[in-house]
């Protein structure tokens, strides 16, 4: 049987559903245990489908016994909102002019709007799901980036202690993107920078960053140059090429954070396919860019 896309749908031939878990297996066993910090981000976060497919997804490596940590950052949301209550967005190499307005409507659409959403979306299949802002025990310790930019942060360390026992009690945190500085300060830190720094601290097995794109590619107008496998002393010197330049400079900072720091691999794939976060992990061909 074929599905709408004309491939083999496994829901309608035995076969095929009895090869895709065989294929599974020897993935599962080798993964169960291990933590896996995803960054949820892009279009598959807007896309209602999209972010039942990721919850279920979840859900899923949660039951054969992945730990999961999702990363989430908002910034169509808060764009959005901003817009809505008049505020005027000013971005400076991509990143957005953050005042205390501005942070104020950060903090309530992450915490409040995404963090919820998501946490609601995994809840449906089961009472796991935990949010958690950076500023919560301490987890994200942050100072400014720069004075022109506000109250936009990077990250100066990461306590993890709140992860590992959300973990230890089998839940699966959902981390949104706020860090703060030793006087309570808040910052908006990228999510990106936010998901590499976590999987290191957290000591993850992999990090998984959810994109619109299929992964890195050596020319970004070329599908066909897609980078499959890199290593990380590769990767470095391609940061600040035509290869790596704006929006994917901070996804591939945060991926060489994780694997420069014991992580084993992190990985770019393209969230706006249905079930990537299963191919990535219990497929022999796998998708994306896998950067180790």
């Amino acid at each position: 049987m074929t599905g709408e896309s004309g491939h083999l749908d496994a829901r309608n031939n035995p076969t095929l559903t009895a090869e895709v878990l065989t294929q599974a297996l020897p993935y599962i066993q080798r993964f169960g245990g291990k933590t896996v910090v995803v960054k949820f981000g892009g279009n598959a976060m807007v896309d209602p489908k999209l972010s039942q497919t990721f919850a279920a997804d979840i859900v899923l490596m949660h039951s054969v016994g992945i730990k999961p940590v999702v990363v989430h950052g908002g910034g169509p949301q808060i764009g959005a909102m901003l817009k809505q209550i008049g505020k005027e967005t000013e971005f400076v190499e991509g990143l957005r002019v953050t005042d205390a307005e501005t942070l104020d409507v950060a903090r309530m659409v992450l915490g409040g709007k995404v963090s919820r959403d998501i946490v609601s979306a995994i809840n449906v299949h089961g009472p796991l799901a935990v949010g958690v802002s950076g500023e919560d025990a301490g987890l994200i310790r942050a100072t400014p980036k720069s004075a022109e930019l506000g109250f936009v942060g990077e990250v100066d360390s990461v306590s993890p202690d709140i992860i590992h026992r959300l973990l230890a009690e089998n839940m699966i945190p959902v981390v949104s993107s706020i860090g703060s500085d030793e006087s309570g300060q808040a910052y908006n830190i990228n999510a990106d920078t936010v998901a590499g720094h976590l999987a290191a601290a957290v000591g993850a097995h992999k990090l998984i960053m959810l994109t619109d794109v299929d992964g890195m590619r050596m020319d970004p107008e070329d599908p066909a140059s897609l980078i499959q496998q890199i290593t990380a002393s590769e990767l470095h010197p391609l940061v600040g090429t035509p290869t790596v330049s704006g929006g994917m400079i901070p996804k591939v900072e945060a991926c060489l954070t994780a694997v420069d720091n014991g992580v084993a691999s992190a990985h770019m794939i393209n969230g706006t396919i249905e079930h990537v976060l299963l191919l990535e992990l219990f497929t022999d061909s796998g998708i994306g860019t896998m950067i180790r």
